[in-house]
């Protein structure tokens, strides 16, 4: 048999075969136990409308699970000289069980095939990233209940501004992660979709049960349209790229906080020695390469939208093998920021917090709002509390009370934390299915 799905007897040039493949088989081995599953649905559909004899449905499974077996134990590969993970099923099963093997394409394009592995390893992956973003969110908050009453400098145009707490700072970043999480779920809904039986863009003449399958694969909606169902090709690896850029924002801004922080004219927060690299000429460096690291991954994944629209400007309707890059793109991008997800949550929980910032006497003026606002709440006019205490500051008269007095919600006396955790969970919510099918 050969192993292109699309053979007609002749060769393709060893340059074009080599420059249009590319990586993909490479890539392909992430799609391997999506492709399988796709295929067990797909013929229990066949079965079911007459297209396979109830024998033949039973050989093919056995075989399916069989590869789907091999797959998990990590002895499954794409021959050299075979195209994709498609090809590579097809193939094992054809030299396995003879002619029946043959019978698992029918109704099918490689066009919908690839959308259906892409779809469902898509929902899983971006699944696997929200459950690391909660966990890191998870931390957050008890770091920020941890330091709550801890006080530290606030910051506008790099300037010292007000008085913070390391439980506000905390606590920000666990919001934050929190409407990230909004665009997970949202990227996650367009790829629980389910494009099987477009083929390549137009439908079948077979007489497909397409709701069968989406039930079978557990999607939570039927890409109705075909071209649509077609269409979504890109669309739902952009969406997953937007929602990662959002995490990644996120995170890279916190890591350059505490590249800040951790400087010596900062000096807000510290690390164990075996969490800092050195030097090779001062020998009293030791330096916080891995928030670098993580801020500089974190900007790279910025780009992942777009470049993925980049790619798709101007494409016309219809199915082009310049979609085969979007793997290229996005397929390292998930584990790059599960990995970084993973550093940051080992990392935070070891942060020494530095508790006596504010003894020192460089920050003093942090605290000319909170002394306007006590003159304000003993009936003084805001703008004359305002000009005396701009007046004692010009003339270097200002000595700050140094009491805080912050009860509103979300203020350094009153972190909700309880109620972002709770926006948390309903937004997460948005990952349990509701079929409409």
């Amino acid at each position: 048999m050969s192993a292109k799905l699309w053979d007609k007897g002749f060769d393709t040039d060893a340059l074009i075969e080599d420059y249009t493949v590319g990586n993909d088989r490479e890539l392909d081995m992430r799609l391997a136990k999506y492709d399988v599953e796709g295929s067990l649905a797909h013929i229990a559909m066949l079965e079911s409308r007459g297209l396979l004899t109830r024998s033949e449905l039973e050989l093919l499974t056995e075989g399916l699970r069989q590869i789907a077996a091999e797959i998990e134990a990590g002895e499954f590969a794409i021959e050299p000289g075979t195209e994709d993970i498609h090809s590579q099923v097809e193939l094992l099963l054809t030299r396995r069980l003879g002619e029946a093997g043959k019978k698992i394409h029918s109704g099918r394009s490689r066009n919908d095939q690839v959308l259906v592995d892409l779809k469902l390893f898509l929902r899983d992956e971006l699944r696997s990233i929200a459950d690391d973003v909660r966990a890191l969110f998870d931390c957050l908050q008890e770091l920020s209940e941890r330091y709550s009453g801890v006080l530290m400098p606030g910051y506008t145009h790099l300037q010292i501004a007000m008085p913070s707490s390391f439980g506000l700072w905390f606590g920000a970043y666990a919001e934050t992660l929190a409407d990230d999480m909004r665009q997970l779920v949202a990227a996650w809904q367009t790829a629980n979709q389910n494009p099987l039986g477009s083929a390549a863009g137009y439908g079948s003449s077979f007489p497909l049960d397409r709701t069968m399958t989406t039930r079978l694969l557990g999607f939570g909606d039927l890409h109705y349209n075909s071209i649509a169902a077609q269409m979504s090709r890109g669309k739902s690896e952009r969406a997953a790229a937007a929602a990662i850029a959002a995490v990644a924002a996120t995170v890279g801004r916190m890591a350059m906080d505490l590249c800040l922080f951790m400087s010596g004219n900062f000096g807000f927060v510290s690390l164990p020695d075996n969490l800092t690299t050195g030097s090779s000429i001062m020998p009293h460096k030791k330096n916080p390469d891995v928030f670098e690291m993580i801020r500089g991954r974190c900007n790279r994944l910025q780009a992942l939208p777009n470049e993925i629209a980049l790619l798709q400007t101007n494409l016309p309707v219809g199915y082009h093998r310049d979609m085969q890059l979007l793997k290229d793109i996005l397929f390292p991008a998930t584990a790059e920021i599960r990995r970084t997800l993973g550093v940051c949550l080992f990392m935070m929980p070891q942060l020494r917090v530095n508790e006596s910032i504010l003894d020192d006497s460089r920050y003093d003026y942090l605290f000319t709002v909170e002394d306007v606002n006590r003159l304000v709440l003993e009936g003084v006019p805001f703008r004359e509390a305002y000009r005396r205490v701009g007046m004692d500051v010009q003339s270097g008269r200002y000595r700050p009370c140094r009491q805080v007095h912050h009860t509103h919600e979300g203020s350094i006396g009153n972190l909700c934390t309880a109620q972002i955790r709770a926006k948390m969970e309903r937004i997460m919510a948005g990952f349990e299915q509701t079929p409409s099918l």
